[in-house]
Order: structure tokens, then sequence, then C-alpha cells
């Protein structure tokens, strides 16, 4: 008989930083009782999403699956860790765990995307357990830059599993859970001689070779910077850390200032922080129409867009006006963040603009901001404390993964790099790969998901690369009935004869149809091949670019 198995599959977040969706699964091969840990986004860019809203993994082989799927488990409330539970619950529906400020999140997702958000269930910590078929699952408290992150601790009859999720060593946040050593030790303890199996573990700052800092130790830094500022002061972060949106307002109170927030985001995450009770006492705040007429020098807003997103406060505010406010020369515009890979142009696009009002900028600076995650000294610190017989990388781009997994093995345990569609057995003393399964993804574009694979957002790359071109004709039998007629998209009005480029091409598909064989002009095919053929080679010659080309036929009979 084929022994029980323990497994561990990531759809995503595993060799990129985002759109997270681990399942673990026990039993017979094939036959395995899963549970899902995460189901998250990720974020499209210009160059290779045009046109998409958001990016989510496929979950199409765990669909397939589903009558195996006990639960699913979400360990904080960031969006490459929730976003996509509304649109993707329906293909899944099983209960969602999930503590109370995650669950508040979850449950707008749900009801934003139809569903009924009573099937997120609110969760409490370690010591309480929740069974979903052969595991037992406990939520760890610990420290992130987002209240009540935790990871799991994941019992199965194979042995303990302990699932990192996000998360820094900070003895001393300002919001939510200390880190407990004496806690981690404890659920490291062994069982029955058993020492845990594996720590999945997030890769994220793996090459940070500095200790991590407290997020206590940005508040002080936060209230000298601002009593020294002359004008007004404007300061962004991650709406989704509110410990660090409470220590902003608060340096901004004790340097006398009355502080504003702008960014639907940020007012939602501080109402959720205040409806679930993590929040504690937030500083008075006034609303924007007040805050037009408080003097500069007596003004702090704090605003949504530290990625340089385009829609958000710090953007407007950059191209000029934003709900009646405006920056001028002399003011203070602090990014109290971390520019994450990929997001620097937008971010820079943003500074510079600011500069040329004579905006002061403070960006970049760690005396204004501390990571959520651990650094390397920390991830040893944990591999110490926990002790496992492996240990899997999760939660990084490859290079992450790699880095992470040399850090074990140096310390003499066993590890792997385990990417998106692998799936590991980790069973046995050390882990292997048994498995691929398709972990590709899908787009959220406009109000319908399609498959990265679909062609969709391949096409619209091409028409802004090359530009469209639409070629009309009317034949009637198999002669064509006057001049062809071109309409152009993206493309230049004049090529390089300086003659303009519909007339060119009129000219050269005229003379075609006026050559063409009846064969040809019988065969709307064939004829709609020739057109395109010729539309390409003229709009190449005139303007160097391959256009796609659209040829509609029309006939009368």
């Amino acid at each position: 008989m084929t022994a029980d198995r323990l497994i561990y599959l990531p759809l995503g977040g595993a060799g990129e930083i985002g759109m997270n969706a681990y399942v673990y699964g026990y039993g017979k091969p094939g036959k395995e009782r899963l549970i899902l840990v995460d189901l998250g986004v990720t974020f499209p860019d210009m160059d290779t999403t045009p046109g998409v809203n958001l990016i989510m993994p496929d979950v199409t082989w765990l669909e397939e699956n589903a009558d195996r799927l006990e639960a699913i488990f979400i360990t904080h409330a960031h969006e490459d860790h929730v976003g996509a539970v509304g649109r993707l619950y329906q293909k899944l529906r099983v209960p969602i765990h999930a503590r109370p400020f995650t669950r508040f999140h979850a449950q707008r997702k749900m009801e934003e995307a139809g569903q009924v958000p009573e099937v997120v269930i609110a969760a409490d910590v370690y010591p309480q357990v929740i069974k979903a078929g052969p595991f037992s699952v406990s939520y760890l408290p610990l420290s992130h830059s987002i209240p009540e992150s935790a990871g799991l601790i994941i019992d199965s009859p194979a042995g303990r599993v302990v699932h990192t999720g996000d998360f820094k060593l900070d003895e001393n946040p300002v919001l939510g859970d200390a880190f407990d050593e004496s806690l981690w030790r404890e659920i490291a303890a062994p069982k029955d001689g058993r020492r845990v199996k594996a720590l999945v573990c997030d890769s994220t700052n793996v090459f940070s070779t500095n200790p991590g800092r407290s997020e206590s130790e940005v508040g002080p830094e936060l209230v000298k910077l601002i009593k020294g500022a002359d004008k007004m002061v404007v300061a962004t972060t991650f709406a989704s850390n509110v410990a660090r949106v409470k220590q902003l307002a608060e340096a901004g109170v004790a340097a006398g200032r009355s502080v504003c927030l702008l960014g639907r985001s940020m007012q939602r995450m501080i109402m959720a922080g205040e409806e679930t009770g993590v929040l504690g006492k937030f500083p008075a705040t006034i609303p924007v129409e007040d805050a037009r007429d408080v003097p500069r020098e007596n003004l702090m807003l704090i605003v949504t867009g530290s990625q340089g997103e385009r829609r958000a406060a710090s953007a407007q505010l950059a191209r000029g006006k934003y709900l009646g406010l405006s920056m001028k020369e002399g003011d203070m515009f602090l990014f109290s963040s971390k520019t994450i890979p990929g997001n620097e142009r937008g971010v820079i696009r943003i500074m510079n603009s600011y500069s040329e009002m004579g905006v002061d900028v403070v960006a970049e600076n760690d005396r204004y901001h501390v990571s959520g995650h651990a650094n390397r000294p920390d991830l040893e610190r944990v591999h110490e404390i926990i002790n496992p017989e492996m240990v899997i990388p999760m939660h990084g781009e490859h290079r992450h993964l790699r880095e992470h997994t040399r850090l074990a093995q140096d310390a003499g345990r066993k590890a792997m790099v385990v990417v998106n569609g692998a799936m590991c057995d980790l069973t046995g003393d050390a882990p292997h790969i048994v498995e691929h399964v398709e972990a590709d993804r899908v787009y959220l574009d406009g109000n319908i998901l399609i498959g990265a694979l679909d062609g969709v957002v391949r096409d619209r790359i091409r028409l802004a690369l090359n530009g469209h071109v639409i070629v009309n004709v009317i034949v009637e039998g198999d002669e064509p009935l006057g001049e062809p007629w071109v309409e152009i998209m993206g493309l230049s009005e004049l090529g390089g004869s300086k003659a303009p480029l519909v007339d060119v091409l009129e000219e050269d598909l005229g003379q075609f149809l006026m050559r063409a064989g009846k064969k040809t002009l019988r065969d709307d095919d064939k004829l709609g091949e020739e057109l395109k053929r010729i539309a390409r080679k003229v709009t190449n010659d005139e303007t160097g670019h391959k256009p796609e080309v659209t040829v509609v036929v029309s006939r009368l009979e």
C-alpha cells in the first residue's frame, strides 16, 4: 500500500514577491486532503500587462481538486496575501479563517466581489486549534508592517510545519504582537521525540546583513524631522502600515500641527484598525475642508501613494492640486517607506515633480522607515530557535530563495528551492520534488478574469508597440467596387515619403485590387491575407513599424 505523504505546493509567491498562495496536503498520493495558505494578488505594469487591473494566481489545479480542499487560512491583510479571496472564492468554496483585523479586510473583499462575507471566520491565536481534515492549525502571533499578522503552526500525522508568513523580530512594536521568543521555543519543542518537520520561511530580506530594527525607533526621528520643518509637511507611507501612520500623526501633533489624512485606502485602514480594536487611540485629525484654511506652517498631510501610484494623493499633489491643496516652495515631502522593486520610475517621477516646485524631498532614509521583514541575522536566529529538520524558503524572488537555501544548508540543515508549481514531498528526511503542476496567473481585466496565456494582453501589447491599420474593401462577385479606404491608429500620419500614410496605403492597395485575379477576389480569406501583407509591408517601409492589420471585406451579392 502506498504510504501517506505531506506535500507543499506553492501556486504563487515562490520565485516572486507578491501573489502568495501555498497549498499543503496530507494523505495518499493524488488523494491528499488539502489546505490553502493565503490567496493574494500582485499588481500590473504598463510594460508587460497594459490595461490589467490585478494579477492573481491560477488556481485551476486547486479548482480541479476542490473536493479535497478543507479550508483557506489568511496570514495577514496585505493585498499580496488576501487580495484575491473575493474573486477566486467561487472556484474553491471552503471556509476562510483569519484573525479579526485580517477578517475585516477579507470580508470586504468578499462583499466587493458579490460573495457571502460570513464564510470568513474569525480565528484566535495559539493555543487555539482549528481542525481542517488531517491538519490542526494554530495562528502564531508575530510582528510585521500591518496589525495582527501571524504565522501558522500546521500539525499533521507526518509532523509539524511552521509557516512564518511575512514577519520580523520586533520586541517593541508600536502596534500588534511583540516577538515572544519563549512562545517560539514552545512551538519548536520536540513532540514525541520529533522536531519541527519543516520551517517554510519568508525570504524577502535575506540579503540584508544588519539585524532588523524596531518600528518604535522611527517615532522619535519623525518628531525631530517635523519639528524642524518651516512650512507644510506632507508624508506618505504604506496605507496598511497603520503603526507608521499613527506615529506620523503623533509626530505631527507633537510638532504643533493639525493633521489631515488624504486617500481612501489610508482612511479605510484607520477605520478598520479602530473598529477591530487594534489601533488604540489615534490622534485627532481634521477634514480636508478645514485643512485648506490652516496656515501652511501649522499643517501636516499624511497621504497615500508611497509607490508612485498615479491616482494616489501624492501623485495628484505632484501634478498640481488635490482637493484644493497644493505644494509650494519650501514645503517638505517625506517618503516614510521603501520603494518596492519595479516601482522606481513612478516614485522618481513624483520626486522630480516636487523638486521642480521647490519642495524638499526626504526619501530612502533609514531613520524614517524600517522594514517589516526579517533580515539575514534574524532569519538565522529563527532557524536556531525552530531547529527544523528542513527549511523551505518562500516569499521571495528566485535569487532570494536560492540565497536562503544556502543560508540553511551552510548551517547543516536540509533545504531546497521550491518554486511555483513544484510539488514538494516533506515526509522523509529531506525535501524532494515529486510533481509539477501548472501555476500560471490570471488577470482581472476590467470586470472579467482572463488567462495570462489567452492572448488578450499579448495582442494589446502588439497594438501598443506597432499600431493598427484597418483596410476596408467592397467586392461584388469577382470585381472590386471603388477604391479601398484605410484608417490608422497609433501610427504617424506622415510616412518616410512625406506623403500621408493613409494615401500611400490606399494607393498601393488599390493597385493590388486592380491587378488581382478573379480567383483571389472570390476568396475572402485569400484576399484578406494579401491585403494584410501589403498593408504591413507599406507601413513598415514608410514608418519602420509592422502594424496589426484588420481587413474588412464587404461583399455585395
